[in-house]
C-alpha cells in the first residue's frame, strides 16, 4: 500500500473521529450549561467548531487525493477502535 492509499484510508477515519469529539463535546455543553457554567460552555463550543474548520481542511485534502475539489465523509456506522470516557 502507498502512503497516498493509507491516507485515503486514514483521512475519513480521522474525520469521523473529530465529528464524534464535536458531538461528545455538544453533549458536555448543555451538561455544564445546566451546572451554570456557561464559559466553560463556550470553550466547549469553541473547540467544537475548530473541529469541524479542520474536518473542512481534511475533507478538502481528501477529494484533492481523489481528484475532486471536495469530498463529504459521513458514515455513521464508522466505528474507531479505541474507548472514550
Amino acid at each position: 500500500m502507498t502512503d497516498v492509499e493509507k491516507l485515503r484510508a486514514l483521512l475519513p477515519h480521522w474525520i469521523e473521529h473529530n465529528v464524534e469529539h464535536a458531538n461528545e463535546f455538544r453533549v458536555w455543553i448543555e451538561r455544564i450549561q445546566a451546572a451554570d457554567q456557561t464559559h466553560v460552555a463556550d470553550h466547549l463550543e469553541a473547540a467544537a467548531e475548530k473541529l469541524e474548520q479542520v474536518n473542512r481542511e481534511l475533507q478538502t485534502a481528501l477529494g484533492h487525493l481523489d481528484g475532486v475539489d471536495h469530498v463529504v465523509v459521513n458514515d455513521p456506522t464508522h466505528h474507531h477502535a479505541h474507548p472514550h470516557p
